[in-house]
């Protein structure tokens, strides 16, 4: 039997869809609806640079942004290999893909940690 490394691809497909749904839409809504019409007050630079300054917040703001870019990674390698048909390109894919979504990890982890 061939062994896989499916299992942590897919894992962090579902973290990454898990917080995706469950934060990003609350963020979009606070800061391009509710803030632009005045709803809720905005923060300002130094009230976000003060938020930002704590580990744990750049720990949280780092797991949203890696594991949003796995979940996207995944959802769009068997979106080329299923919807456009490219299964014959099953190990180039699967290395822009991951690529792509490691590559955006370490960008957010130099410019949060």
């Amino acid at each position: 039997m061939k062994k896989s490394n499916d299992a942590f691809w897919w894992t962090l497909f579902g973290g990454g869809g898990a917080l995706t749904a469950m934060f990003v839409p609350a963020l979009l809504f606070l800061f391009t609806i509710a803030t632009p019409l005045g709803w809720v007050e905005g923060p300002s630079y130094a009230n976000i640079a003060w938020l930002l300054m704590h580990p744990l917040t750049r720990i949280v703001a780092f797991g949203l942004i890696s594991l949003s870019f796995f979940h996207w990674a995944h959802r769009f390698r068997f979106t080329l290999y299923d919807g456009l048909q490219l299964k014959h390109l099953f190990e180039l894919i699967a290395v822009i893909c991951y690529g792509g979504a490691i590559a955006g990890s370490l960008v957010a982890a130099y410019v949060l940690l």
